[in-house]
């Protein structure tokens, strides 16, 4: 007699050094080899994130997002993205945790805000909205360029640069 037993909940933890396979095949099954050629990927070609964190099930990866550092008008903020859920985890909440656990490292390490390029109607239930100002280093649909304040001061303005 063979029993089914049910997945285990996801673990958001750290990312380390020995998930970055995993964490490649997670993304590239999220966006495929197109993302490479994307805007946001300008902001982190050959560069390591500030923090990175996977969702993990069953000893096994099912999501991933990071945070790099990056600046707005020479002000420093952070960039998040890319966030990547395996499609058969989707819609179980595993993307909303991995957001939020990258607010919360963002609020601890008193980062002014965070940018990210994505759909408003997902984003905008953690405080994003859209920001007028900032300039990324290639095409990026303005409505999907959003911002989170960490902070009181407004929302900063000018070329968006790796740093």
């Amino acid at each position: 007699m063979t029993i089914a037993l049910s997945p285990q909940p996801a673990v958001i933890q750290a990312e380390t050094v020995f998930d970055a396979a995993a964490v490649a095949r997670v993304v590239e099954a999220a966006f495929g080899p197109g993302r490479l050629a994307k805007t946001a990927e300008r902001l982190r070609e050959g560069r390591d994130p500030a923090v990175g964190y996977v969702a993990r099930q069953d000893g096994r990866i099912i999501g991933s997002v990071r945070l790099w550092t990056i600046t707005i008008g020479g002000a420093p903020a952070l960039f998040l993205g890319p966030i990547a859920v395996e499609r058969t985890e989707r819609n179980a909440g595993i993307g909303a945790e991995l957001v939020a656990t990258c607010v919360n490292w963002a609020r601890e390490a008193q980062a002014a805000g965070v940018l990210l390029v994505g759909d408003p109607p997902y984003f905008e239930r953690f405080g994003f909205q859209r920001i007028d100002g900032a300039v990324m280093p290639g095409p990026v649909d303005p409505a999907r360029l959003l911002w989170l304040a960490l902070e009181a001061a407004a929302a900063p303005g000018g070329p968006v640069r790796a740093d």
